[in-house]
């Protein structure tokens, strides 16, 4: 598995995460926890946990190329609603087998 992950700076992440997921409830399996969200794309999994400075974004899936087109589709969306604040900034980092960061 491919995970990678990236840290956005805001201050209203949770609204930004709770958007997101109903937008994509209609065509996606999503999920919803207060500020954490969950959206089951065909190729991958992407998890987001919001609080008061920012979003933990991860994208999990068995292909890497998979895994870094949803990238720009995730930021895509959420700078979307963002706009006010948009362009935001991601940061994306690979995670390695074992847990660290890596490129």
């Amino acid at each position: 598995m491919s995970t990678i992950t990236a840290r956005v700076k805001t201050g209203n992440g949770g609204k930004y995460v709770r958007q997101l997921c109903k937008h994509w409830s209609h065509k996606l399996q999503t999920e919803v926890d207060g500020d954490s969200g969950k959206v089951t794309f065909p190729t991958a999994v992407t998890t987001m946990d919001a609080d008061g400075e920012g979003i933990a974004i991860a994208i999990t899936g068995a292909n890497r190329n998979d895994v870094e087109r949803l990238t720009d589709v995730v930021a895509r969306h959420i700078d979307r609603f963002a706009f006010r604040e948009a362009p935001l900034a991601y940061d994306w980092q690979w995670v390695t087998e074992s847990g660290n960061s890596g490129a």
